[in-house]
């Protein structure tokens, strides 16, 4: 009886296994839509522990013999957007911090300031575009607000968030296309 159980069992866990892998969201970067707007078709940048739109990503390797370092030229989130794509030891976590703000920890840190949504970021699957964003705190996705230095900082999209202008109003509300990344890890880590 056990080997016919096992005959029947064995084809159907093999034949399950390569839909799950399947489903495993792939590491992507993104990019912003919004029509006619200064940020429709800006890529999203880490830099100082905040995202951007506009602006450079800003990374850093170490100088230590054996280490080969990535480009670091480029953002891209780890599979399933709650962590960066980085070869960094311990990586680095996304979160939305009080303020709104869309944030990422410092390199070998897990701090995250108390009252930040841990939770809620997300990767939706879509035709023919997949999507990034964030359904916490009553947030309907990510917000661009513009700040002094010409680039868009970007946060949940939620009437109180603290934002540079200090007017929720002057941000723009943008669709988050999730472009799959399939090079090699683009960043030791993101600074």
């Amino acid at each position: 009886m056990k080997t016919v159980v096992a005959a029947i069992a064995l084809p159907l866990l093999a034949a399950a296994a390569p839909a799950a892998q399947a489903s495993i969201p792939p590491s992507f970067g993104v990019m912003a839509v919004r029509s006619g707007s200064p940020i429709h078709y800006a890529q999203m940048n880490a830099a100082g522990q905040k995202f951007w739109l506009g602006g450079s990503t800003s990374s850093y390797c170490p100088s230590i013999d054996g280490i080969v370092c990535p480009p670091g030229n480029q953002t891209v989130f780890a599979s399933g957007g709650n962590a960066m794509d980085v070869e960094v030891p311990g990586g680095q976590q996304v979160y939305v911090d009080p303020t709104g703000a869309l944030s990422f920890t410092q390199a070998h840190s897990a701090s995250i300031p108390a009252g930040s949504a841990v939770g809620g970021l997300i990767y939706e699957t879509g035709e023919p575009w997949n999507h990034y964003t964030f359904s916490g705190w009553g947030a309907t996705g990510f917000m661009a607000c513009p700040t002094s230095d010409n680039r868009w900082q970007v946060f949940a999209a939620m009437q109180n968030a603290t934002v540079p202008s200090g007017d929720v109003d002057d941000c723009l509300g943008f669709s988050a296309l999730a472009l799959t990344y399939n090079g090699d890890v683009p960043a030791w880590q993101y600074i």
